[in-house]
């Protein structure tokens, strides 16, 4: 047995027993695509165990994130901070080493996948943010920034639409330094690929603008490199390598079919299969020391390239010390000192009317200002969402330092691109559409909560106000879908004051997403000179305004809605009932206050509540308890003018103060 067979077997092996002790997981992939893995971390991917964050390192990402016993296989034989027990403890409560790889949980996992075709746009965004750093931060001589993006792929991952989404963009854009080995093994969990995909990939991905290479030998090491070589070598269309596999390869029972895909092989198939491969151990997760040592050998090129690196940036810093500290800045993701200086002045009382989209387009254009690496677009939206970046170029192969990136229509790519560029560092992403098309782009959205990662979503066209494009483009359950993701701060400012607190949270919010839910229709500029601070954002929710007399009810409202709780607050006032009026832009930024602040802005003995927002009314009896009115829109809009459909549907002060009324005399 060579030494490259023997490596791959380990691999193999490590794997297998891992899903065999678990008794849960996918032995397949790892069998039948050891021998790509092994080629590609051997002989081609630039990293450092020793150093997983080195910024100029290639990322690899496995897409078919249920193929995770191979990663963790890989991560510890080269070296990386993930020990033989924790592989022994796969998919076990408490391990580095769960079912699928997550980013941040796993030394060396730089994204976290499962969702077919989420890691496939992700490295595209990680192509991107290596094209921008470079394009902005390279001098001749000093290539600070020139890496690849590698990513296995799988059947699955091709059929998913967002991967046609990201692959139609990446070969518009021409990212080069993209290689996808895409493990074709023509089965899937249903069986045969062919029942419901039988496409010509090659064909499909070069009208992409890939450079396609394939179908290969996938089990050939001597092929698979030779094929990564010519991948290497073309610099301009991102490349895919077609490798033909075998499913579960070795199993003299399962090897080629759905059995080997999603379940443990068995002991006794375990047996037969280490035997067909000519693996003499018997013990489970052995590693024969002539293998551990070849892997090894990764910590000292590691430890070579990353001091190599370090040198030439040493040299670049006593060169070019201005971009050498903004470039710094830049991956460590901080914003400068008094970033946010040139927002306070943007609005005031005497500001006309005006939609927060369009004053959060003018908050944007004054942040890019200052924040360098604050980069991003819109869902071929700008005009509608304002997210468009004044002077600040058009991202694509002839101006890759440019801050707008046009996604096109792909919401769903685009999430899953934004979520690359986070990832790989040195990018504050942006991404922007209307928010009934958040259903669109769902997956990136959870991802990034669920990863931790600062991506800003904006969505605009907040609510039925829209008017005319009536229900199809009128959310009602979205604003409650975002709601309900863990780690994701949803904001819907009142108005342009607020819409500045808002990307202030957003910006600073560096371990999580922020959603920005933005009004189409204008709205007037609050006078904070008679109402509380916009400043209260910063908290979720405080009292914008209150009567002199106690309070003997509260009116909650979010965005839009604050005015017309405002207007309804004056009509009690004028028969004698006094009302405190409550801006609750962020349910999260509010629940995470201290208790006492919480009960300062929504006292419990006031129990008559009336909360007002144009969307499913689902939810808000948190705030206004059981005995209060959550004035809403519980079913689906209508083509009009938005004014209309505003009155139409009970959206109104008169409205609002009668329910309080309502409850008061009740």
């Amino acid at each position: 047995m060579t030494i490259d067979e023997l490596c791959i077997n380990t691999i193999r092996f490590l794997a297998v027993d891992a899903v065999q002790q678990a008794n849960s997981g996918h032995p397949g992939t790892p069998l039948g695509a050891a021998p790509m893995a092994y080629v590609l971390w051997d002989r081609f991917l630039r990293h450092n165990p020793s150093e997983p964050k080195w910024p100029d390192r290639d990322r690899f990402i496995l897409s078919p994130g249920h193929a995770s016993a191979m990663l963790y296989a890989l991560l510890h034989l080269t070296g990386y901070d993930l020990s033989l027990d924790e592989i022994k403890r796969f998919r076990q409560w408490g391990s580095k080493t769960p079912g699928h790889p997550e980013f941040e949980l796993t030394p060396g996992v730089e994204t976290t996948t499962g969702p077919l075709g989420q890691g496939f746009a992700n490295g595209v965004g990680m192509a991107i943010a290596e094209r921008w750093l470079a394009q902005n931060y390279n001098r001749p001589g000093y290539e600070i920034i020139n890496h690849h993006t590698y990513a296995m792929v799988s059947d699955g991952d091709i059929q998913e639409g967002i991967a046609s989404e990201a692959a139609s963009l990446a070969g518009t854009l021409r990212l080069g330094k993209i290689i996808y080995l895409y493990d074709d093994n023509d089965i899937s969990i249903e069986g045969k690929t062919n029942i419901a995909f039988a496409e010509n990939v090659a064909q499909r991905f070069q009208a992409y603008g890939w450079h396609v290479i394939g179908p290969i030998d996938g089990m050939d090491t001597s092929g698979v490199e030779s094929a990564i070589r010519m991948a290497k070598e073309e610099t301009i269309r991102p490349s895919l390598i077609i490798c033909r596999t075998i499913i579960g390869y070795g199993s003299p029972n399962k090897a080629g079919t759905a059995a080997a895909h999603g379940e443990p092989l068995g002991e006794e198939e375990v047996r037969l299969t280490k035997e067909r491969l000519g693996w003499p151990y018997k013990e489970p997760f052995t590693i024969p020391e002539e293998a551990l040592a070849h892997f090894r050998q990764a910590l000292e090129r590691g430890r070579s390239w990353q001091e190599r690196w370090q040198a030439t940036m040493d040299e670049y810093r006593r060169a070019y010390p201005k971009e050498a500290k903004q470039l710094e800045i830049d991956l460590r993701g901080e914003l400068p000192r008094r970033w946010d200086s040139n927002l306070a002045s943007l609005f005031n009382t005497a500001h006309k009317p005006i939609a927060t989209r369009e004053a959060s387009g003018q908050v944007m254009n004054a942040i890019v200002q200052r924040v360098h690496s604050f980069v991003g677009g819109s869902a071929d939206l700008a005009p509608s969402t304002k997210t468009l970046l004044k002077d600040h170029g058009h991202y694509g192969f002839e101006e890759y330092s440019a801050n707008n990136i046009h996604f096109g229509v792909r919401e769903h790519a685009m999430g899953g691109i934004a979520n690359g560029m986070s990832l790989h560092g040195g990018i504050i992403p942006y991404t922007g559409t209307f928010l009934i098309f958040y259903d669109y782009m769902r997956p990136p959205v959870r991802l990034a909560a669920l990863m931790g990662i600062r991506v800003i979503f904006i969505f605009t066209h907040d609510s039925v106000g829209l008017g005319e494009d009536g229900p199809t483009h009128q959310p009602i359950e979205q604003l409650m879908g975002l709601r309900v993701v863990p780690n994701l701060v949803t904001i819907r400012p009142a108005d342009a004051t607020e819409t500045v607190e808002a990307w202030k949270a957003a910006l600073e919010r560096a371990h999580g997403p922020t959603a920005l839910v933005l009004s189409r229709q204008k709205l007037p500029v609050l006078d904070r000179t008679v109402l509380a601070a916009a400043s209260g954002l910063q908290r979720g929710g405080y009292v914008l305004w209150e009567a002199k007399t106690p309070p003997d009810v509260i009116l909650i409202g979010t965005g839009s809605e604050v005015h017309i709780a405002l207007e309804a607050a004056k009509l009690l006032q004028d028969k004698g009932v006094g009302a405190r009026v409550v801006s609750l832009p962020s349910w999260e930024l509010f629940d995470e206050q201290p208790l006492a602040y919480r009960e300062e802005v929504l006292p419990r003995n006031i129990r008559a509540r009336v909360s007002i927002e144009a969307a499913t009314p689902l939810g808000w009896e948190r705030y206004v308890g059981l005995e209060g009115t959550a004035i809403g829109v519980p079913h689906f809009g209508a083509s009009a003018p938005g004014k209309v459909i505003y009155e139409q549907f009970g959206l109104t002060a008169q409205h609002v103060a009668d329910a309080a009324l309502k409850l008061l005399h009740r």
